[in-house]
């Protein structure tokens, strides 16, 4: 069985934790889109870690773990996560890099600081040189981490990219290194990667062929789709789950169950419309209460309450068969609790988003429940939670009209109740 697991709101969701959990009994994990911007925080017997390119089911040595075609790699940062596992006992032995994977180099950084420095009106971007690594992909200048097996071809290409990145933009020059440092640093990277990376079609094809269960885990959430979010404040790849058959090398035919993953309240990092945001004292109570700061950039996360609109979106666009519902325990001891329910707009309640320019605009419609003082940490069964926090996930469940099947009141893998 193929299994999708996605993001249902801006990204930061809880999928590492949701991944982590089902990886117990899935034979392989393949992350399909994204890069080292994702920061998917996993807390587990064997502590806590935050992975930002390697595939969270790497913590069962029995699944192979691989990184896509789909995805794009800063290989000198894989190498340093890879000997944060190994440090902590963690063998990384089961990890497979697709030979087509598209690299990250230390020139894509620099564009990244450069464009975004250019800009009148910021995006947001991590630095982390995806979105530019991403544009020389498409634009047909990138260059595959295969490549790096033949030493020879490899340095000509990367001689000719860096010479064509300077000449196209020569105002990058103040943000770059030299040509030398760049290439030390990807020949140390190099010896450490070569064993993993491999032609990952036919290991993909074989357990799909044999009805093994493959995990789908991609990175950041549907509002931040290059194509179905708030662009431009969006990533430059496709995290819905349309995209997992591309970057993962699966026929969409195989995929059987798509999981969304959506906290119980909503947080974003960085620009763009954020129609339930709050700015005030619940804001702060949900960034603290919930550790709401980006895993790879320690940037606070702008909180707010639920989005209903945005699930429902998700829901269409993803073909969600169930949902799961993180961090219900951090609504716990406030008084009522607000959900929104459309969007207002020049008199008009919309149910589902708008274009960017329309959704900077528009004031969220609410409607307000009741909540619950009980801290629910160590509930283990669904029907031990409080009336009110059944209520809570009951009505989520009811307005989006897919049924929430997890539900999270805790980092750790234990603290998940299936209903």
């Amino acid at each position: 069985m193929v299994h999708a697991v996605v993001g249902a709101q801006f990204g930061d969701e809880g999928k590492g934790k949701m991944v982590d959990y089902f990886a117990v009994q899935a034979d392989m994990v393949i992350r399909y889109q994204g890069g080292g911007n994702a920061g998917h925080t996993i807390v587990n017997e064997h502590g806590k870690f935050a992975l930002h390119l390697v595939p969270s089911g790497i913590f069962n040595p029995s699944t192979v773990c691989v990184l896509g075609t789909g995805v794009v790699i800063h290989p000198a940062n894989l190498v340093k996560e890879l000997r944060t596992l190994q440090e902590a006992g963690i063998s990384t032995d089961n990890l497979v890099i697709s030979e087509r994977a598209h690299l990250v180099l230390p020139y894509h950084i620099w564009q990244d600081a450069y464009e975004e420095a250019s800009r009148k009106k910021k995006v947001g971007t991590t630095l982390q040189g995806i979105g530019p690594a991403y544009q020389d992909k498409t634009g047909r200048f990138g260059i595959q981490i295969g490549e790096m097996r033949d030493l020879r071809r490899f340095r000509e290409r990367l001689e000719q990219a860096f010479a064509a990145k300077l000449q196209r933009m020569p105002g990058m020059a103040e943000f770059s290194g030299s040509f030398e440092e760049m290439w030390d640093e990807l020949m140390a990277a190099r010896e450490v990667l070569l064993p993993h990376i491999q032609d990952s079609l036919p290991l993909i094809q074989k357990a799909i062929r044999a009805e093994q269960h493959v995990l789908l885990e991609g990175q950041l959430g549907v509002m931040r789709d290059l194509d179905w979010g708030t662009y431009p404040f969006v990533t430059s790849s496709n995290p819905i789950a349309g995209a997992t058959s591309v970057g993962a090398g699966i026929p969409p035919t195989a995929i059987r169950r798509v999981t969304g993953i959506t906290k119980a309240y909503t947080t974003a990092v960085g620009e763009g419309p954020f129609p339930t945001r709050l700015d005030d004292a619940f804001g702060q109570y949900l960034r603290d209460k919930g550790h709401e700061y980006g895993a790879t950039t320690g940037r606070p996360r702008a909180c707010g309450w639920l989005d209903l609109p945005t699930l429902r979106y998700g829901a269409w666009l993803n073909g969600y068969t169930e949902l799961a519902l993180m961090k219900l325990d951090v609504l716990s001891g406030l008084p009522e609790i607000r959900v929104c329910t459309g969007y207002e707009l020049n008199g008009e309640v919309h149910d589902t988003p708008l274009l960017t320019a329309d959704m900077e605009q528009v004031q969220p419609v609410y409607q307000t429940l009741p909540g619950w003082q009980e801290d629910i940490d160590d509930v283990s069964s669904y029907d031990d939670l409080p009336a009110n926090a059944r209520a809570f996930v009951e009505f989520v469940e009811q307005r989006v009209g897919v049924p929430i099947a997890y539900v999270s009141v805790g980092p750790d893998r234990k603290q998940t109740l299936v209903r």
